[in-house]
This record gives C-alpha cells, sequence and structure tokens, in this order.
C-alpha cells in the first residue's frame, strides 16, 4: 500500500491551474486526521514528519518545487496502519487518503514553473474553441455502479474512433451521436496569468464534445501561455480533465488554424494518449488595429463598439445631469463652441415633470426606490400642484390616472422575506440598473418613449446640488445633524436609443414576472399573455420602430435630429447582464454582449488620444497584474488599459493625462471598518486594501516606463493622479448655537467626504459614458450585478472633425464638473492634457488637502482634494507622512 501511494506522488512537473485551488486539499488535512482519531487508537507522527507549509502558496512560481516523495510518504504512512482500525470504517478512510493524495499531487505539480518567457499580449485575440476529442471519462466510477446493479445490461459499443472532426456540427446533435453510457460533461476554461477570459458552455455526457464557439477577447496580459483547462462538470464541483497549452510567443506570432492541441491529464489522474482540443485564433496587438486610430467618435463608419447587443444609433439627442439639481447660477457659465452656453440640466426636476406629463407608461428599474422621497425640492419653473407630492403618491396619481406603472427593484426576489434580505446585503448580487422610462410628447398629435439612466436612485440621501450644502434646507429626513453629501451622475435620452433602452426594461420585466403571470392565469383563469406592459407597436400615435427596418443605427421615423443638425448625437446602450435576469436573450455566447460596458471601457480606453476623466465610486481591477493578492479574482481590464494607454504614449513621447475621482474611503462606515480592523487584527480597510493594490500596480508599470526611456525630469503623477472630494463645516455653522445641536458642533463634524457614486467617463472631450456600472468586476463581470450604461458623442464634435480641440456638450459636461469641484473655470481646464493643467489642478487639490487636514476651518476653493498617497520617481505609492490611518481607523495601503 505505501510503495502504491510513493508511486501516485511521482509525477513531472506540469502547469495546470492556479495556486488558489491548493488551499483545499490543506482544509482536509485536520478532517483526515480528526476522522483517524475518532476511529482508531492514537498514532503518533515521528518529530521529522514534515507538513505541506503554507507558504507555498505565496511563493512565486519560479521559486516553488516539487514535493519530496520520500517525506510525503513518512506524512501518510500514519493513517495508512489500519490495524487499529474497525473495520466499519476502513474503507471510508481510504477513499479519503485516495482523493487527499490526488488532489496534493495534482495541485503541488500545478504550481511547477514553466520555462516558456513571459510576454505582454496587448490586443484582442479572436478565439475559436472547435471541439476535444477522447476525453476521459471522469464518471468512470458511476458508469460501473449502473453496470454492476443496473437492469440495461451492458453498454452499447463504443464507435470507432476518429482522429478528424466529427461530422455533427452542433453540440446537442454531438452529444447524441454518442454511445448512452454515464460519462463526463465537459466544458473548457481559457486563463492568461490565472485570469478567466474566456469559458463555453457545458454538453452533457460526451467524451468527444463539439462547441464550435467563437469569442473576442481583449487581452492586457503578461503571461507565458494560454491555458485551456477542460472541466468536467460534476453536482459536487468541477474536476480537471486535463490542459492544452499554446506558448505565449507562438500567439503573437500569426493564426493558428484549426490546430490540434494534447490534452495533459493532471499527475495521479487517467490519461489518453489521443485526448486533444480543437482550436483557431488569431491575435491582432493594439497598435496594430485600425479600429483604435481614430477612436470610437472619429469612426467613418460609425459602427461605436461593436460585437454588442444593441448597435449604435444616430439621430439622437442626450442631456447630461450633475447632481440631482443644479441651482440657477451655482456654477460659472461654460462657452461652447459657437458662442453657445452649457446648460446645466436639472435632473429630479425634468423627471417630475416627465412623470407628470407621461399618458401611457411609467416605467421604473432600480437599486432602491423611496416612495417618500420628494422630487422637486428647489423649483425653476412652474410646477403643477401634484408635482409637489411624494415619490409614491405621485406614481400612484398617475396610476389613478390609467398610465401603466411598472417597478423593478433590487429586492424583488427577495421582498417576501425582509429578514432574510437585510442579512444577505452585500453578499447577493444584484439588479444595479438605474433607468426610468416614460412616453413624452414627439409632436401635438404623437409620442415618443424617452430614458433616463445613470447613477441616481431615486431614494433618500441622493438629491443633492453642487455646492453639497449639508443641512436641512434640502428638506432631507436630517433635520438636526449634517446630511453625507452625494456626488452622481445621469442623463436623459431621446431618440431611436431610448428604445434600446425599453427593450431592457421589458426583457427584464417579463423575466421577473414570469412565474406571477403564470400564478395569475391559474387562480383568476386570465389571459396569461396579459402582461404589464404597454405594447406600444398597437398604439399608432406613439412612434416605435418599424419590425421591417433594417437600418441598424435606428429608424430614421424615430429620429428626434437630423445628420444634418450639429447638435445631433450618436447614442449606443451597453449593459452588463445574462439570460439568468432577462427574457430573450440570446443564450449563444457569440450573441448575447452581457460584457458590453466592459468591452466599450476597453475600446474608448484604447482609442483616447489626449486625456482620460473619470469619476467611479470604486476603482478596482486587473488584479493579475497586482504586485500582491493576484488571485483576487478582480480581472477587468480597466486599471490595465489606463496604465499601458499611458505607458504607450510615453514611449511615443506624446503628452497624455489621466484624472481619476473616487470616494474618500470605502461604502462602509467607520464603526464597521473600526469592527473589521478588531476582528481580523489589521488597520487595514478591505475597500482601501484593494483599491490600494490597483494603485501599486498602475504607478509601477508609468515608473518602469519612465525609467525604460531614461526620462529623469518625468513623474509618474505628471500622467495619472487619483482625487476624492470633501467639504468643510462653514464657519457660520460652526459658531451658531440655534441652527444645530452640540452634537453636530463636536469635532469629528466639523469635516466630511462628498461621496462619489458617479459611474462615468470623458474621453478626449468628445466621447462620454455614462450608467450604473463601477468599475470592479461586480459591475463588468457581465454574470453578477445586471448595469446599464450609454456611450454618446456629437459628430460634429470630435478631433477627427474639427482637427482641434473640440467644445461640444462633451466638453462642456467636463468643464461644468470641473467648475464644481475646482471652485471655478480656468482657461488651463480647456487643454487636460497639457503638463501645465495637470500642475494647476494638483496644486489646486493639494492645497484643498491641506486645508482639509488643518486644525482651523479654512474653506475650501471647490471640493477636489488629492488622494492621501506618496508616489515617488520610481512609481512607489505609500501612505502619506503623518497619515497612515486616514480618515480616522481607515489605512490606504
Amino acid at each position: 500500500m505505501a510503495l502504491f501511494f510513493c508511486l501516485l506522488l511521482r509525477s513531472e512537473k506540469r502547469h495546470t491551474t492556479g495556486p488558489m485551488e491548493a488551499t483545499s486539499t490543506f482544509l482536509i488535512l485536520p478532517f483526515l486526521f480528526h476522522l483517524h482519531e475518532l476511529s482508531s487508537p492514537p498514532i503518533l507522527c515521528s518529530a521529522t514528519t514534515s507538513f505541506p507549509s503554507p507558504t507555498l502558496l505565496q511563493q512565486p512560481l519560479a521559486s516553488r518545487k516539487e514535493p519530496n516523495p520520500s517525506l510525503l510518504l513518512h506524512f501518510f504512512l500514519p493513517p495508512l496502519s489500519l490495524c487499529y482500525t474497525p473495520p466499519r470504517f476502513r474503507w471510508l478512510l481510504l477513499l479519503l487518503l485516495l482523493f487527499l493524495v490526488f488532489q496534493v499531487t495534482h495541485n503541488w505539480t500545478a504550481m511547477g514553473s514553466t520555462s516558456d518567457q513571459a510576454i505582454l499580449l496587448h490586443g484582442d485575440l479572436d478565439l475559436e474553441i472547435i471541439a476535444a476529442r477522447d476525453l476521459v471519462n471522469m464518471d468512470l466510477f458511476a458508469e460501473r455502479f449502473r453496470r454492476c446493479f443496473g437492469f440495461c445490461g451492458l453498454p452499447f459499443p463504443r464507435p470507432a474512433d476518429s482522429r478528424n472532426l466529427p461530422s455533427s456540427s452542433t453540440s446537442a446533435s454531438a452529444g447524441r451521436a454518442r454511445p448512452k453510457i454515464i460519462t463526463s460533461d465537459p466544458y473548457t476554461k481559457v486563463l492568461l496569468a490565472g485570469a478567466t477570459v474566456a469559458r463555453t458552455h457545458v454538453i452533457p455526457n460526451t467524451q468527444d464534445p463539439v462547441w464550435r464557439q467563437r469569442f473576442r477577447i481583449p487581452l492586457a496580459h503578461r503571461a507565458a501561455k494560454i491555458e485551456f483547462q477542460v472541466k468536467d462538470n460534476d453536482l459536487f464541483g468541477a474536476q480537471l480533465i486535463g490542459t492544452a497549452t499554446i506558448p505565449a510567443a507562438r500567439v503573437a506570432s500569426g493564426p493558428l488554424s484549426q490546430e490540434w492541441l494534447p490534452i495533459i491529464a493532471p499527475p495521479g489522474r487517467p490519461s489518453k494518449p489521443d485526448s486533444a482540443l480543437l482550436v483557431s485564433l488569431s491575435f491582432i496587438p493594439v497598435e496594430a488595429n485600425p479600429l483604435y486610430q481614430h477612436g470610437i467618435a472619429g469612426d467613418c463608419k460609425h459602427l461605436g463598439v461593436r460585437d454588442t447587443y444593441f448597435h449604435l444609433r444616430k439621430g439622437g439627442k442626450v442631456t447630461l445631469y450633475q447632481d440631482a439639481h443644479v441651482r440657477a447660477g451655482e456654477l460659472h457659465e461654460i462657452e461652447l463652441e459657437g458662442g453657445k452656453v452649457f446648460q446645466q440640466g436639472k435632473c429630479w426636476e425634468d423627471i417630475c415633470h416627465a412623470i407628470l406629463e407621461a399618458h401611457h407608461l411609467i416605467y421604473i428599474a432600480g437599486w432602491s426606490l423611496y416612495d417618500k422621497v420628494k422630487l422637486v425640492r428647489e423649483p425653476t419653473r412652474p410646477l403643477p400642484e401634484a408635482g409637489k407630492r411624494t415619490l409614491g403618491e405621485l406614481l400612484k396619481y398617475k396610476s389613478e390616472e390609467g398610465v401603466r406603472v411598472c417597478v423593478l427593484v433590487w429586492d424583488d426576489k427577495t421582498s417576501h422575506d425582509k429578514l432574510f434580505f437585510k442579512s444577505v446585503v452585500g453578499t447577493l448580487y444584484t439588479h444595479h440598473q438605474k433607468c426610468l422610462l416614460v412616453d413624452t410628447e414627439a409632436s401635438p398629435s404623437t409620442r415618443k418613449i424617452t430614458a433616463f439612466l445613470g447613477g441616481l436612485d431615486l431614494c433618500d440621501g441622493r438629491y443633492d446640488t453642487p455646492q453639497h450644502r449639508l443641512f436641512q434646507d434640502l428638506e432631507s429626513k436630517q433635520s438636526k445633524g449634517p446630511r453625507e453629501p452625494w456626488h452622481d451622475l445621469h442623463c436623459k435620452i431621446e431618440g431611436p436609443a431610448a428604445y434600446d433602452v425599453l427593450k431592457n426594461f421589458e426583457q427584464r420585466w417579463k423575466k421577473a414576472t414570469r412565474f406571477h403571470v403564470f400564478r395569475k392565469h391559474l387562480k383568476n383563469g386570465t389571459n396569461w399573455h396579459d402582461d404589464s406592459l404597454i405594447k406600444i407597436d398597437r398604439i399608432s400615435w406613439i412612434l416605435s420602430p418599424s419590425p421591417s427596418h433594417t437600418n441598424t443605427h435606428g429608424d430614421p421615423n424615430i429620429w428626434v435630429s437630423s445628420d444634418e443638425d450639429c447638435e445631433n448625437w450618436h447614442v449606443q446602450v451597453f449593459r452588463s447582464i445574462d439570460s439568468g435576469s432577462v427574457k430573450g436573450f440570446p443564450k449563444s455566447v457569440d450573441e448575447s454582449g452581457s460584457m458590453s460596458i466592459h468591452t466599450a471601457y476597453v475600446k474608448a480606453i484604447r482609442s483616447a488620444r489626449h486625456f482620460i476623466y473619470i469619476e467611479n465610486q470604486y476603482f478596482l481591477g486587473s488584479s493579475y497584474g497586482w504586485l500582491s493578492y493576484d488571485n483576487a479574482g478582480a480581472d477587468n481590464l480597466i486599471p490595465m488599459e489606463l496604465a499601458l494607454k499611458i505607458a504607450s504614449k510615453i514611449r511615443a513621447g506624446e503628452r497624455f493625462a489621466v484624472y481619476i475621482v473616487i470616494p474618500m474611503w470605502p461604502e462602509e462606515s467607520l464603526h464597521l471598518i473600526k469592527f473589521k480592523r478588531s476582528f481580523i487584527g489589521s488597520s487595514r480597510s478591505t475597500g482601501n486594501l484593494v483599491n490600494g493594490q490597483t494603485m501599486k500596480m498602475i504607478y509601477s508599470i508609468i515608473g518602469e516606463e519612465l525609467k525604460s526611456t531614461n526620462n529623469d525630469k518625468a513623474h509618474p503623477q505628471d500622467y495619472l493622479n487619483f482625487y476624492c472630494l470633501g467639504k468643510e463645516l462653514p464657519n457660520d455653522i460652526i459658531h451658531s448655537t440655534t441652527q444645530v445641536s452640540n452634537e453636530v458642533l463636536s469635532e469629528k463634524y466639523r469635516r466630511f467626504m462628498i461621496y462619489v457614486h458617479a459611474k462615468g467617463m470623458v474621453v478626449d472631450d468628445e466621447y462620454v459614458i455614462l450608467g450604473s456600472a463601477n468599475i470592479n468586476q461586480r459591475s463588468l463581470d457581465g454574470s453578477r450585478d445586471t448595469e446599464i450604461a450609454m456611450g454618446a458623442y456629437q459628430p460634429y464634435h470630435t478631433w477627427e472633425s474639427k482637427k482641434i480641440h473640440p467644445q461640444g456638450q462633451v466638453y462642456g459636461y467636463r468643464m461644468s464638473l470641473w467648475a464644481e469641484h475646482l471652485g471655478g473655470v480656468d482657461p488651463l481646464f480647456k487643454e487636460p492634457h497639457s503638463l501645465d493643467c495637470v500642475k494647476h489642478v494638483n496644486k489646486l487639490a493639494e492645497e484643498n488637502w491641506s486645508r482639509y487636514n488643518a486644525e482651523d476651518i479654512i474653506p475650501l476653493k471647490g471640493h477636489l482634494l488629492m488622494y492621501p498617497i506618496s508616489v515617488d520617481a520610481d512609481g512607489k505609492v505609500e501612505p502619506l507622512p503623518g497619515k497612515e490611518t486616514f480618515p480616522t481607523s481607515v489605512v490606504t495601503f
């Protein structure tokens, strides 16, 4: 028996899986010995027994070594002494031990080094996973059990194996063509640098699966090879069948057309010499791809972001909002091209009027909805009496008028159990989309669909203005103490793209209500086809796309602006969603476009030529490139794409600037952070820890590029900077004895962060992305939180059309946001990519930070603060001296 296990442990070095999978092995060890202690007298290991070191998992791959079989044998010999074990436990102990040995040998070998050299793959991979052949039957035990105890006799004879692709072109027929035996349910995962970049669907019960699935994958990974892990989808977890690999250098060298890659089984598991995976692929580097040469807005074909569920639509109109409301004269005037002035929109006021004027439908989707919230508090135009009602009263009023009101909120599936709902907040993935759809006037005799979307939920605590006042003049629930200032972005869409937002809502509604409609039909005998949605194509005076139109830019009959109009907008709707959240959504990976928000961000960053401005609630991603914690699973490409964009501009000797505004600390109260600190014995905040890892990665890449180009005079913060927003308590409030309570006047309430809940990006003052998606894995994964966003530009206001800095609505929007954050408008702000502008913005933000931290209250100029980090010339990131804990118990790194 000892010799048997020793032979099992001898294997070649093969890298098959990531290091995280090894942790399950060590979790089994205590259980195994505990079982042994219960079933036999104690058997003591000698003092020289070697246990697997947990630090092995933290070593670089190149430094990890194979285990010594003799030491492992010495470790396993005590449990093998079964003479003291009662017979009823021996078979169970043997099975557990066998499983343990397989896991240890497989996972330690997985951590072996590779001789392939890692290279950077930055571009687009067009990959087709076609088929596999002669896979190992991972369900052999179940099949033998069936043959022994079943009544159907021996399985059908296996047909002769073919070295060629199975003749069937569909996965379903491939599955049916196999003999009716119990065998593997295979699928394939594609990995680079430990990050999963693609995954096929599962084909049940076959050893010769045919997938024919095509993936267009953006890559920004430094890796030695691409791994294809073929796995068996089992009830109790996936089992690795084997791994096929392609060296990264081979991928970069040219196309690969229908090549069979040998599948190598993990050590200690059965293998077949003819087992192989059939793939085709081609790789196009970013610098060689013409799609990134002129930007999304400069595309002469006006196709927007390719390979998405919704196409780019022409003939639109977009209104851009900052915060829930902007009072007249609150911000400086922003001059646009032709002497026009940018008009700041009044988001909640516009929403209230749109609801009041709706005749047929009001559809709302959001993470949160509060019926007591009041939309209009500082009216700038006449408001009907009904508009003074709360949101709940207003919706009820419109419903009584005969308007169809449909509401989707996050807890629609768990609202029956509030205790359960509250207990799982933060662990469930959410319906995070925030949109409102109404019918509005198109002409005196027709109606059209208008959509609002972005980061603002219609709930308490969201109403704010660019001044970010702290007290009850905002008619908030907080009447005695200061409220949390809130900064957000939103937009209104008119034209063909609004009907894409409507289609998204209808798909989600039908999925969420399918069982409710069926139960209603059984109970009342009503027609189950009658759901709550208005069928606008049956109402002649509501404009809708013609079913027969073939223009991918949208039916011209529903355009609200013409191609000749210089204020015309091109708009495209993006989503993070899958078939689990919508009805009528394509099941095919080729058609789903479920990660189109991520795709849009990546393409916009790659296409940027001058600068990028980001406001987001989170900034977390590209964990495969982190200096530590690189197995966190936050594999979205956005941080890495920003780093590589800046690095490419440094190599080319061109100016480029990235400005990123994020919250001062994570979305959790300080007492919760203190609890985490005491619980885990660390002063680090989980949220800021991962933010810090992302920042460290980006700055290290920039620092290395500056060093490699001998650019000694430049500094990483000449190219990339992080900011947060803050608000001080006004002196007139501090010295007042009547407006606020003593608790409010305490020292800790004298300064506040402005919570950045925005989710937007401006590129080159010509292209804007706004929506509900955070820059984190939950929002961008496509199979977790459901999100919606839009990307838009004005074709008459682009670098390609003007040949100079465009000054259209996108430019005005970015300048208006800077006027809010920086307390005014400066001529330097017109050229945000220039080094003079970067240094000026940083000077203002550093001065604000010094005032924010001063003992005496000194008014800030605007709200923009430098994020409290120190970056040296090599890109090394540290906390500011004396600010290792910020703001009270939160540590940034």
